[in-house]
């Protein structure tokens, strides 16, 4: 087996990556009370009587929602830290960021301090948005076009299995207990460590090696270990005609992705169906789903186990994803995804609606929330992780990252903090500005954006030329990228 090396790599990457991410975003939820109970217990040894009501839930919305700070700060310095050091030792330093983190978790019980654990969020928060941004980034950089989109999705998979992970670790049979809620928090350090340890033995990706430093003997190297005796000639000179594409090039900031007419049209699509993706709804489903469980009967005590089946649905339809991105490609996939989803949340609104008129409706709702969850891991979830990747060549990319992890970061953050406010005012129709969403996510890419799977990243940007001049014919191989054009 030829790309051995390479699929070890992905799962080195996926295991310190985008893992991180679905633990974290799982895992507060379980050992809630306990540090609650742990913030009132430390004011009242501190000064004597209990934390107020008021500054007690102050306290646990900044624990939860400063995650989302330090996701944004990871971001953006995607941007500057793996094009300076290299995508290797950004992420060997990303690690460390996370031992830490799980360190100041693991003593802040014994030190007596939920500062420690406000700290450590933010530094987890900092790994997973560095993390997630620089995994993409190492994957696509050494995946050969047949297998980029396959290769890239497994950052998602990996997100729902870090979501699992964390809703399992989280059960009271486990750690999810008073003497055990620190340990819990403390989790995110051993993938940490693994990947620290592993990716030692990997090689900086080949892209980076020829394009950005010139090394053409250090890329077929790289090349050579992960891609085994497979024939590296055709790759080798897609690398030779983006090096040339870029030569004299530096690496380009936020503001030349913003306002460079030569990657408008990528732009549009970073931003509009991948960098949003938080307002597709997703976040609103899970809001809602516990209150139809309820609803249909479910005990209290059994939730956790339906949330562990709704994070495994997930989890099996983007494996599904995966084994589909490559032969129905990323535009049909998202599209039609996003089309579902808007379908899907629009009976829900309806049957929200008319959920006390009828028995059999708050069973019909679950299955309208696990079939919208699955759609949402077959298309939006796979395809948000894989298409940045496609769409930039190496000189935008890392700034690229830097604008979809900051829509991404800032979307997760006022949805945690506004939507509950929303759902209060609007009820289920709330859902209707998901819809208007995914209907405008959908049509934007059916209607606008051309299809990356199979081809190079020099044709990618050959086809999005169409869009960027249009009306011109544009030479796509001569100075500053596609800025050089013939009227």
């Amino acid at each position: 087996m030829n790309y051995w090396r390479l699929i070890l790599l992905t799962v080195v990457l996926g295991i310190g990556g985008s893992f991180q991410y679905g633990i974290q975003v799982s895992i507060m939820a379980s050992p809630s009370e306990h540090i609650q109970n742990f913030v009132n217990q430390t004011w009242m040894a501190r000064y004597g009587e209990p934390v107020s009501e008021s500054t007690q839930k102050l306290i646990w919305s900044f624990i939860v929602s400063i995650f989302s700070l330090g996701g944004w700060l990871g971001a953006i310095n995607s941007g500057t830290i793996p094009v300076i050091y290299g995508r290797k030792k950004c992420l060997l330093f990303n690690n460390v960021v996370a031992i830490v983190a799980a360190v100041l978790m693991g003593f802040s019980r014994m030190a007596g301090s939920f500062e420690m654990i406000l700290l450590g969020r933010i530094l987890y928060g900092y790994n997973v948005g560095l993390g997630l941004s620089v995994h993409l980034m190492y994957l696509g950089e050494c995946s050969p076009k047949k297998l980029r989109g396959f290769l890239t999705l497994s950052s998602a998979i990996f997100i729902g299995l870090g979501k699992v992970m964390g809703q399992i670790c989280g059960l009271r049979e486990l750690m999810g207990t008073e003497p055990m809620w620190p340990y819990l928090l403390a989790l995110s350090g051993l993938p940490a460590v693994v990947q620290f340890l592993s990716l030692i033995c990997f090689p900086e990706t080949p892209r980076y090696l020829y394009i950005d430093k010139g090394d053409e003997e250090g890329c077929k190297k790289a090349l050579k270990v992960l891609w085994g005796n497979v024939e590296t000639k055709p790759e080798l000179e897609d690398m030779a005609k983006e090096r040339e594409t870029m030569k004299g090039e530096k690496a380009k900031s936020v503001w030349d992705v913003l306002t460079s007419r030569s990657v408008r049209w990528q732009l549009l699509t970073l931003v509009i169906p991948c960098g949003l993706v938080q307002l597709c709804g997703i976040s609103a489903i899970y809001f809602y789903a516990f209150d139809i469980f309820r609803e249909a009967g479910v005990p209290e005590d059994q939730m956790h186990y339906l949330s562990i089946g709704i994070g495994t649905a997930e989890l099996v339809t983007v494996i599904l994803c995966s084994f589909l991105i490559d032969r129905t490609g990323r535009k049909w996939l998202m599209s039609f995804g996003y089309l579902a989803m808007a379908v899907l949340m629009g009976i829900l609104v309806v049957m929200l609606s008319l959920k006390d008129k009828y028995t059999w409706i708050p069973f019909f709702n679950i299955a309208l929330i696990f079939s919208a969850i699955c759609v949402f891991g077959l298309g939006p979830a796979g395809v948000v992780m894989t298409l940045p990747a496609d769409l930039f060549l190496q000189a935008w990319r890392p700034s690229a990252y830097v604008i979809s992890g900051t829509c991404n970061w800032v979307g997760l953050f006022l949805i945690g903090m506004f939507f509950p406010y929303v759902a209060d005012a609007m009820g289920q129709f709330c859902f209707l500005i998901f819809v208007a969403y995914c209907v405008l996510s959908a049509v934007f890419m059916l209607v606008f954006i051309p299809e990356t799977k199979g081809k190079t990243m020099v044709e990618i940007m050959e086809d999005f030329n169409k869009l960027n001049f249009k009306g011109r014919e544009v030479d796509t191989e001569k100075a500053d990228l596609v800025l050089a054009t013939k009227l």
